[in-house]
């Protein structure tokens, strides 16, 4: 491979945010009221105002677009736009709109997630995404979100790590007294009505986003085991990754995207998914420091939806060593051009995060490229947002060992 990989020209360039992690207030889904439901051992704190992205996302975007990045993926808050059954909110479909239109201004390109892991309180309270009609509720909602997205969108994903959310259906499933048991290590099986109804809401987003703007490419993104089996133990990996990424991968197949979301590797034995050993470098999250997980997930999915050109949608860490942000996101991009140069279809990179944000329980976890002050809500940009957005305009990737 040559020293530099250029990246081809409209390559996507940037950054990955959603609304409930930073916009705060979001009161009406059922992520807030999980965080106030006194599940502490999980949840350490509330989301509370999170960045307050909700009346600052001015500000988020011209700080991305200043430092070089062509693109910006945020999500758009289902509990918002529809706060209760069948009622929907103007206020919120045109601030979105905004967005978007705000985002065109700054010359970045929006890619606009339609559900990033938050829903309304009532959906959840009908039983969310295990319900027979959960497709039909949530091409409703797409359908009135269509205003937001119609114009100055190319890239829409309908439901962000689709598998994490059946993860987290089993989850609470196990929590409230209902069947199932969470493993010492490893995700738990996904829920199965769960799964099924994801599938069948992606499908029907798909059409539904289709017959209001034909011209957007849609997909979803899902989370990538990146499985790493010890000898022998290949028939394990595959069978504890199937139900947990591989029938998620295989339900993209004929759209014009796939999301590749890859953090860590999944160390596989002879009984199935192994701890973090205790010599290697962990995270904030806990996570084994691996940037060649992304690598890996490229190529396994690749390999699994042929044909399929691929977005990375998410890859970042959690760390409050900036050097080593660097140096992690140096591995993955090295990861990503050798992939790119045997010929993976990779179409876009957005890092994992725009902002230091609310990261499902806790704000400890900084991923973010901009750190923002808990009180002030001020930005600040890292050394990384700079070395990072600067390769948006030399689309110059490193290639390092």
């Amino acid at each position: 491979m040559n020293d530099q990989f250029t990246l081809p020209d409209g390559f996507l360039w940037g950054a990955s945010t959603s609304a409930h992690q930073t916009e705060g207030g979001n009161t009406r889904s059922d992520w807030w009221a999980l965080e106030h439901a006194g599940l502490t051992d999980r949840i350490e704190e509330p989301s509370g105002a999170a960045c307050d992205s909700f009346r600052r996302w001015p500000e988020d975007m011209d700080l991305l677009a200043g430092l070089g990045f062509t693109d910006y993926r945020f999500s758009i808050e289902w509990a918002r736009i529809e706060p209760s059954p069948g009622e929907f909110s103007d206020a919120a479909v045109t601030h979105y709109r905004r967005m978007v239109e705000g985002a065109r201004e700054r010359g970045l390109r929006p890619m606009v997630t339609l559900h990033h892991f938050t829903a309304p309180l009532w959906f959840a309270e009908r039983g969310g995404w295990a319900t027979p009609d959960s497709a039909d509720f949530f091409a409703r909602y797409v359908e009135a979100a269509a205003p937001v997205f119609g114009e100055g969108v190319d890239h829409v994903c309908t439901i962000n790590e689709p598998n994490m959310v059946a993860v987290m259906a089993a989850v609470l499933r196990a929590r409230h007294g209902g069947s199932g048991s969470l493993p010492a290590a490893g995700l738990p099986l996904p829920d199965e009505a769960a799964t099924e109804g994801l599938i069948r809401a992606h499908r029907r987003a798909v059409d539904t986003v289709k017959s209001c703007a034909p011209h957007i490419r849609t997909g979803w993104s899902v989370a990538n085991q990146s499985c790493l089996p010890e000898p022998g133990c290949e028939e394990q990996a595959a069978a504890y990754q199937h139900p947990r990424e591989t029938a998620f991968l295989e339900a993209a197949r004929g759209d014009d995207w796939l999301g590749v979301q890859a953090y860590t590797r999944t160390r596989i034995g002879a009984s199935g998914p192994l701890p973090v050993p205790e010599d290697v470098e962990r995270t904030l999250t806990g996570w084994e420091y691996d940037p060649k997980a992304l690598d890996a997930a490229l190529r396994n999915t690749s390999a699994t939806v042929p044909g399929t050109p691929l977005i990375v949608t998410e890859n970042g860490i959690a760390t409050a060593d900036d050097d080593r942000r660097i140096a992690y996101t140096t591995g993955a991009l090295t990861g990503l051009a050798q992939a790119m140069a045997d010929g993976v279809d990779v179409r876009g990179y957005f890092h994992w995060s725009a902002l230091d944000n609310y990261e499902w329980g806790s704000y400890r976890p900084a991923f973010g490229l901009i750190a923002v002050d808990r009180k002030t809500f001020v930005r600040t940009p890292k050394p990384s947002a700079a070395w990072l957005g600067a390769m948006g305009r030399t689309r110059v990737l490193p290639t390092g060992s």
